[in-house]
């Protein structure tokens, strides 16, 4: 998307110690290599294969969602990085601008047809279900939150899990997931939804060494405001421009310009 020079009023630069991304269809790195930067295939999560999820024991791998398997999948790759003794003071920050929402619909549809409702399935429709199962499989008291902020919930993860490593923490993983919303919802829906879940493990800058920044400012030109506009895909813009490992890529989204850039040294 482009846009008009932006004056930028905040800005935060953090390492990648490891990354990693599941979609349909792209369950592995030699996958993701293979990738182009085309357009993924448009296949909601559970309509096909969904992650085999086999680090988390059985009991709490069912209870997770179709769209939770698929984040929690990729944040146990990111601790999987770590080595053989993960530290478990590792924060996680969960991004996901619709979370649950399927879940959530399904308990809607059987209260509006005077069904009982499944004591398990609403305990687990709030927006941290995964990151609690996370955290109860994890055996841990760490940090954990789950976020949604619209459009630009990634970039607000991101500046969260930058104020964990501020905080002291000496790495942080930052989970991105989301997936079409459920056809009830289809008529609200306002950018190219599909199922994609990506984590990095973020660590503080170090002096000559690559990094990312981010960068944001006030927008300064309103979205097109035709009922058919649709705002890019989030997570597939941002981790397009994170497997480049070069260059920048700017999005406008709520209000503001947001401005990621690759850093080699």
């Amino acid at each position: 998307m482009t846009t008009e020079q932006c004056t930028y009023a905040g800005s935060i630069r953090f390492a990648l110690a490891a990354h990693a991304a599941w979609a349909p269809g792209m369950t592995d790195a030699a996958a993701w290599q293979a990738w182009d930067g085309g357009e993924l295939p448009v296949v909601a999560v559970g309509a096909g294969s969904v992650p085999a999820l086999e680090a988390m024991p059985a009991l709490l791998r069912r209870r997770a969602s179709a769209s939770g398997k698929m984040a929690l999948e990729v944040a146990y790759q990111c601790l999987a990085a770590q080595g053989t003794t993960p530290a478990p003071e590792t924060p996680v920050v969960f991004a996901s601008r619709h979370g649950e929402c399927a879940r959530s619909a399904e308990l809607l549809d059987q209260l509006a047809h005077h069904n009982p409702l499944s004591p398990t399935a609403f305990s687990l429709s709030v927006h941290n279900a995964s990151a609690g199962l996370l955290s109860i499989a994890r055996g841990d008291r760490s940090n954990n939150l789950a976020l949604a902020a619209g459009a630009s919930s990634i970039e607000h993860a991101a500046i969260e899990a930058c104020g964990l490593l501020a905080d002291g923490a000496a790495q942080v993983i930052l989970v991105a997931f989301d997936n079409p919303v459920p056809a009830s919802f289809a008529a609200f829906q306002d950018s190219h939804e599909q199922a994609l879940a990506w984590a990095w493990l973020m660590q503080p800058a170090q002096p000559q060494a690559p990094s990312i920044s981010l960068s944001w400012a006030a927008g300064t030109h309103a979205l097109a405001t035709d009922p058919g506009h649709l705002l890019d895909n989030a997570l597939l813009t941002v981790l397009r421009f994170q497997l480049a490992a070069t260059g920048r890529t700017e999005r406008i989204a709520d209000g503001r310009c947001w401005h990621w850039e690759h850093h080699a040294q």
